[in-house]
């Protein structure tokens, strides 16, 4: 059977079918067509998929008006370059083979040297906050 004749019964056969979603928020079940969902800024996020998307959380709300919660919640957090750094650094080292020198690790990241110690010398400090 051809792919695309595949895709039409999987269709047909969820059509029937509501999958349920969770609010961020609220935590609350509802179904997945009335859902609003949205990016924000976040610099701990990174994506698996698409470096578009590095920075950016996607969020999903029950409502509007828990949606422009969740907004002002992410608006109040700080943007810090440097963690956004380190997420890419760790997606790079968990993903694909490894990395031997600053220069691969660089390349695999897009980033330049020096933001590559910045953001290890970062996360060191917060390790070291987290210790005490």
């Amino acid at each position: 059977m051809r792919k695309w004749k595949w895709k039409r019964e999987r269709e047909r056969e969820t059509a029937g079918q509501v999958r349920p979603e969770l609010c961020d928020l609220c935590a609350t079940a509802f179904p997945e067509n009335e859902a609003v969902r949205g990016y924000v800024p976040d610099s701990s996020c990174v994506s698996s998929r698409n470096d578009w998307f590095d920075g950016l959380r996607l969020i999903t709300a029950c409502a509007h008006d828990h949606f422009a919660v969740l907004q002002r919640i992410y608006r109040c957090r700080p943007f810090v370059l440097e963690e956004l750094w380190g997420a890419k650094i760790t997606r790079a080292l968990t993903a694909g083979p490894p990395v031997l020198t600053v220069v691969e690790l660089a390349c695999r990241t897009g980033l330049h040297e020096p933001e590559i110690r910045r953001a290890i010398a970062w996360h060191n400090e917060r390790r070291r906050q987290q210790a005490r």
